[in-house]
């Protein structure tokens, strides 16, 4: 080979070597800021999620001391886990007050069926509270905190309650907004105006398909002044939640989360540590809501007088158990199969 075309052979691999260098460089850059963003983005998000959990002198339930009898049990990640969620209005209140819990749902899921099921508790149930006589079932958190709201809840479901998650008005609000909203078709025009609080949160919401913003949101969920009252308020807000759970799938608002959570965190106490909460994150999106719930059932209320207040009373609470284990055996969304409504005639023509 001529001297010439050898050299001109090493320079070419030369040319090809530093090609392939500057591609590997290229790809090593890449992956390490895809590294780097990952880790940032894990770590924002469990820091988020740390800060839920409020240490004793920043909880606003501070004033309650632990119960070893009303103490949640544990929550191993192979069996069903049920979560109680409380909303509630501390607006005007004294320091060390707690306000009653507004709306309080259970949200169920099961690991091995991938099933979650959503229950909505009637504020207004009268149930025993541990170590407190009967009362309205809202007034349990006031009188022992949040767990004792999960134990009472489950005492009346037959559940195991292991977290909860409180959250005031303003951090639904913050919720819904930091989302992006959601689109909710409003099904009859809501108004309602109150001088108590000042108007701030009065109710104007006209019927149709719309955008509805953390306060429109609040106004729709809120909403009870009809005929049926609390009733259908519960049926709307389990409604609204499964909306909300849709939108946060969303992929967008996934890589979002860590920026979703600072925006809500201040306004939001749980019992859930961050593992915890990376476990039932994997779990809710692995899951499809199977099903959802008033409790009581209207066959199992029943109008009762206290003191001269109004309250629902339970007719049959064994049978209430059995009605929650019913809901949580079903999957609302499982259509019957063809063949099994075939009738006898055509299967004998054939």
């Amino acid at each position: 080979m001529p001297m010439q075309s050898r050299s001109e052979s090493r320079a070419k691999k030369k040319k090809r070597l530093r090609w392939w260098h500057w591609v590997l460089y290229s790809v090593l850059g890449v992956a390490v800021i895809a590294l780097c963003f990952t880790a940032w983005y894990v770590y924002s998000g469990f820091q988020q999620l740390d800060d839920m959990s409020k240490p004793s002198d920043e909880s606003r339930f501070s004033q309650f001391t632990e119960d070893p009898e009303v103490a949640p049990p544990e929550w191993t990640g192979t069996e069903r886990v049920n979560i109680l969620l409380m909303g509630g209005d501390d607006r005007g209140l004294k320091e060390g007050e707690v306000a009653r819990s507004d709306s309080m749902m259970v949200a169920s899921f099961d690991p091995v069926t991938k099933d979650a099921h959503l229950f909505s508790v009637l504020r207004d149930t009268y149930a025993p509270i541990p170590g407190h006589g009967s009362s309205r079932i809202n007034a349990a958190i006031t009188m022992g905190g949040p767990e004792l709201a999960m134990k009472t809840i489950g005492n009346m479901t037959g559940l195991d309650i292991q977290y909860y998650v409180y959250v005031d008005f303003q951090g639904f609000i913050k919720l819904v907004d930091a989302i992006g909203g959601v689109d909710f078709y409003v099904e009859k025009d809501m108004n309602y105006s109150s001088k108590a609080d000042k108007n701030q949160y009065d109710i104007h919401l006209e019927k149709g398909q719309q955008h509805l913003d953390g306060e429109k949101a609040l106004m729709y969920v809120r909403f009870r002044h009809d005929a049926m009252s609390d009733f259908t308020r519960t049926e709307r807000q389990r409604a609204f939640l499964k909306a909300v759970a849709d939108k946060l799938q969303s992929g967008w608002n996934i890589v979002r989360l860590p920026d979703i959570l600072s925006k809500v965190t201040p306004y939001i106490e749980t019992n859930l540590q961050p593992n915890d909460m990376l476990k039932l994150a994997s779990l809710g999106f692995k899951s499809h809501q199977a099903g959802s719930a008033q409790l009581p059932p209207m066959n199992l209320l029943k109008d009762m007088k206290v003191g001269g207040d109004s309250v629902l009373g339970i007719t049959n609470e064994e049978k209430l158990k059995d009605y929650v284990q019913e809901v949580l055996g079903k999957d609302e969304t499982e259509t019957p199969s063809s063949s099994a409504s075939a009738s006898p005639s055509a299967a004998d023509s054939e």
